[in-house]
């Protein structure tokens, strides 16, 4: 335009997208925030905004996008109400108005009933809101009200209520339908009584996603696509738009779109705001939380050491205090002791494992049974003062027992200040083409074919080659649209679950940082945000974690008079004879068949070989060529090879300090990082990439960006181009599964004292691996063959002996009435309280018919007389009025007739059909005869 001869350029297009769903509003968006925040930024978008139904779920990862990309991000919800009320874009303010919003769909989500939390609930992010509690939670809001199709005399009442309770601060989002009453649409609204704002209602980044919105859409609703009809999106305008396409848009209400911009800067609120404080814990008068941890970790430490703290130990902890209270972790460390002393005050066995083991002072607060001092472990793995990383210490409770641990923390902070983390079901492949697959019509044949082939890699997910073999054409339109569909889900959202036990703990209200709301399981709640989120925001968790192992340990210690892990005697040559031997089952990490086939190989001598061999069968160090050249080095069959930089580039035996114990072979994730640090020269910051990369099987693939720099930083201290190479393709198996040595220490250590347990008391061992069933490897039928060969003798289950759990009767093992299919527990109660001397007495119990049905087929009746075909007969005759309580004093019929006699084979089949094992006999006794005949070697002979 021209003022006079002077040319005044026309000022840049502002728009900001502010109706933006991303795939956090589960199988509605169809973009990760990522995606959305790269392509508003490409568009040059003054900001973007994230509106998530009933969530906040994605805000974390769309907030740590835009920065990366450099734009303004605005945060937000997009409610949805059980009254009247339209649905509304709530954009608050300021950090105050952002606890109010959290708040708000805490309430809403805290109605959902327990019971409403299946799969398709999940994917509706349910939360039950009315107009009151807007009005309750709504100051420091902005409001965008999202017009329906109708703008009937219902939807203007609600605009002018909005106005009058929201003053200045609700707008109409404005958003072009591309049907033939646009122009009459947007007249309509300009006329409403509330401004209007832009919006483009998007649904996906670009316009090729179209597809799977409308796939996801048909996921949700249940529906196959040609069913759909009009809950379709009618084209694929829900995308992202620059600035100047959204003025062309809107170019009779050029104020639409410059109002974004005002609302924008209107929200000053950033999630940086988000400053995370650790709630107070108790603590004694007078003194600080450093001092008070202090005091418990040298009075630890005198439990530990008890003649005199070894100067080396007494370093170590110094040195350990010191950081934690530079960087001020001191009530970390005291809410993890406190759990475990609560858990112990309750006779809940207990070990803290992963990178708890390298703290001397988790040692001396007996958080872990640990010595880290013994393994030399880095307590730098665990807190660096140079990552500035939130410790993290996983403490494992006894499975049966722990829900009391996750209780006490529910009521020692209150709900309102403590949540377990979210875990974020991502799509797998498995599920996507399942999914997809249903709502294009593809019979179950063929997606439950195509399922069976998605453990390949990514890029050779439904091959053509795999296609053809699985009889399916791979030129058939509806099942390459299928794959290709299939290929997009996968890595996206599906829904919110709780994580295994992280909990998050905070001084103020944890629900005005972030949403809380109910899980399927009763009595628990979850936040919004998973462990990545929280870590990017520097938010604490204590990992209260289940562990069956521990469960058996408690009931075997129980058995023996023990209380905890360190009276199991150390270092015992008997229980490393028994590991060298590969008898192993039933014995914690080490009973599988691959770990059988390695301990005859390694033959673990000390403590520290147990540490290896917990790490060494795993998929990281196979797939990186680690475990055959540590055995062959261990047997003296080669030297290991530690090559030594130049010598003007420092320490010569820089790998020897770190490979050393492993024999020059990086078995461990700390080596790693120890290598990248002292060989390559990489920063702690680069180095703890590396980690993160070799940390879980989500970021596999991804170690591989740093292969340039560890390969280069080594050959320029003079290590050879092949070794160079050679070391990262070792480490890059751990991005498959490797294991930290902390952790692997930790778990050695019940590795030895299960070994302890089965070597010296296997009655006791056995009786609790029963007793702690489901769990490990082997069902009761193997735990018990491994029992009677080790001496033990078995009795069988029998109503004059029995109790529910499995018992030791003067070192015999009794089994219990646990092991009978369906038995009620509530039922053995009652045979143990009244044991009955016959047949008579215990159907007087008034137990239901099922009762004696069970116990006789379980042919536990012997102690009155009755063998299994005699105690059938006799349930079989019962009358039915024998139940009713007006016939519990009658005379009991006994009917005796002769019957024949049940053989020795029809015993054991019957045992298995009941209890899952037998005593009798093994069934391959009765078909030896038949495999011998035909050439069939027995185990023994092989």
């Amino acid at each position: 335009m021209t003022v006079g001869a002077t040319v005044v350029p026309r000022p840049a297009v502002s728009y900001a997208e502010l109706q933006v769903a991303s795939a956090f509003s589960f199988l509605r968006g169809a973009s990760s925030p990522e995606e959305l925040a790269a392509t508003a930024s490409v568009l040059g978008l003054s900001a973007i905004g994230i509106t998530d139904l009933n969530s906040v779920a994605g805000v974390v990862r769309m907030w740590d996008a835009a920065k990366e990309v450099g734009i303004r991000l605005v945060v937000g919800a997009r409610l949805s109400f059980r009254d009247d009320t339209p649905d509304l874009l709530c954009y608050p303010r300021d950090r105050a108005a952002w606890g109010r919003l959290t708040r708000l769909l805490t309430v809403g989500k805290g109605r959902v009933p327990h019971g409403d939390t299946g799969e398709a609930a999940k994917a509706t992010n349910r939360c039950f809101l009315h107009y009151a509690d807007l009005l309750e939670h709504g100051e420091g809001q902005l409001l965008l009200v999202v017009a329906p199709d109708r703008l009937d005399a219902g939807f203007q009442a609600n605009l002018q209520r909005l106005k009058a309770d929201f003053r200045g601060r609700a707008y109409l989002a404005a958003t072009r339908r591309y049907r033939g009453d646009d122009a009459r649409r947007l007249r309509a609204m300009a006329e409403l009584p509330l401004p209007m704002a832009a919006t483009n209602d998007v649904l996906y980044h670009l316009p090729d996603r179209r597809p799977l919105q409308d796939v996801m859409t048909c996921i949700r609703l249940g529906c196959r696509i040609d069913q759909a009809g009009l809950a379709l999106q009618p084209n694929a305008e829900r995308h992202l738009k620059s600035p100047k396409e959204m003025e062309r848009l809107f170019r009779d209400y050029s104020d639409a779109v410059m109002r974004t911009q005002d609302i924008v800067e209107r929200c000053v609120f950033s999630l940086e705001e988000l400053a995370y404080e650790y709630p107070d814990e108790p603590i004694p008068p007078g003194q600080t939380p450093d001092e008070h941890l202090a005091n418990l970790t040298w009075q630890g430490a005198a439990v530990r050491y008890p003649d005199v703290v070894p100067p080396q130990v007494r370093d170590t902890i110094e040195k350990e205090l010191r950081i934690i209270a530079r960087l001020n972790y001191a009530r970390y460390f005291l809410t993890v002791h406190d759990i475990v002393r609560y858990a112990v005050s309750r006779d809940i066995l207990c070990q803290g494992r992963g990178s708890a083991a390298n703290s001397a002072v988790c040692y001396c607060l007996h958080i872990t049974a640990v010595d880290p001092t013994q393994i030399n472990l880095l307590f730098e793995r665990f807190i660096s003062t140079e990552r500035r990383e939130p410790p993290d210490i996983d403490v494992d409770f006894e499975h049966e027992r722990r829900e009391e641990v996750i209780q006490y923390i529910y009521q020692r902070y209150g709900r309102e200040r403590a949540g377990i983390a979210a875990t974020v079901i991502h799509y797998r492949p498995k599920r996507a083409i399942r999914e997809v697959g249903k709502v294009m019509g593809l019979s179950e044949d063929a997606t439950a074919a195509l399922s069976a082939q998605s453990w390949h890699a990514e890029e050779e997910l439904w091959s053509d080659e795999c296609l053809t073999e699985i009889g399916l054409d791979p030129h058939s339109f509806v099942v390459r649209r299928s794959i290709e569909l299939a290929r997009q889900l996968v890595g996206l959202p599906r829904h919110l679950s709780q994580h295994v036990g992280g909990f998050v703990l905070t001084r103020g209200r944890l629900d005005e940082t972030v949403p809380i709301g109910r899980a399927a399981m009763e009595r628990r709640t979850f936040i919004e945000w998973d462990k990545d989120d929280i870590d990017r925001l520097g938010i604490m968790k204590v990992d209260v974690l289940a562990l069956g192992m521990l469960t058996c340990i408690r009931k075997a210690f129980g058995l023996l008079g023990m209380k905890n892990l360190a009276e199991a005697p150390t270092e015992d040559p008997a229980v490393y004879d028994m590991l060298c031997r590969g008898d192993s089952i039933g014995v914690f990490q080490v009973e599988s068949r691959a770990q059988i086939n390695m301990l005859p190989r390694l033959r673990p001598r000390v403590f520290y070989d147990l540490v290896i061999e917990v790490a060494i069968v795993r998929p990281g160090p196979i797939q990186g060529d680690m475990v055959h050249p540590y055995l062959r080095r261990r047997q003296g069959l080669e030297k290991p090879d530690l090559p030594s930089p130049a010598p003007e580039c420092g320490a010569a035996d820089e790998l020897q300090q770190v490979l050393g114990r492993t024999l020059g072979v990086p078995l461990f994730q700390e080596q790693a990082m120890r290598i990248a640090i002292d060989a390559a020269k990489f920063t702690p910051e680069e180095a703890n990439q590396l980690r993160r990369s070799m940390a879980t099987f989500r970021n596999a693939g991804t170690i591989h960006r740093f292969f340039a720099k560890m390969v280069e930083g080594m050959t320029a201290r003079g290590y050879t181009q092949d070794f160079a190479e050679r070391c990262f393709h070792q480490i890059e198996g751990f991005g498959t599964y490797g294991f930290p040595e902390s952790h692997a220490a930790s778990f050695a250590l019940l590795v030895y004292v299960s070994a302890w347990l089965k070597c010296h008391h296997p009655a006791a061992f056995a009786c609790a691996l029963l007793n702690s069933q489901p769990m490990g490897f082997y069902a009761p039928a193997q735990i018990v063959r491994d029992a009677r060969e080790h001496g033990v003798e078995v009795r069988a289950i029998d109503v004059g002996a029995s109790e529910w759990d499995c018992t030791l009767e003067a070192g015999a093992l009794r089994l219990g009435f646990r092991l009978i299919s369906g038995f009620s527990q509530e039922w053995a109660e009652r045979l143990v309280e009244v044991r009955c001397t016959d047949f008579a007495g215990l159907v007087r119990l008034g137990l239901p018919r099922a009762a004696p049905v069970m116990l006789a087929e379980a042919d536990a009746l012997r102690s009155q007389k009755l063998d299994r075909r005699a105690a059938l007969w006799q349930v079989r005759g019962l009358s039915d009025m024998a139940e009713l309580p007006l016939f519990a004093h009658q005379p009991v019929a006994i009917h005796h007739v002769p019957l024949p006699v049940m053989t020795a084979g029809e015993h054991v089949i019957t045992d298995y059909q009941t209890a899952g094992l037998s005593l009798k006999s093994h069934p391959m006794r009765f078909l030896r005869t038949q495999f011998t005949a035909e050439g069939v070697l027995s185990c023994a002979q092989a």
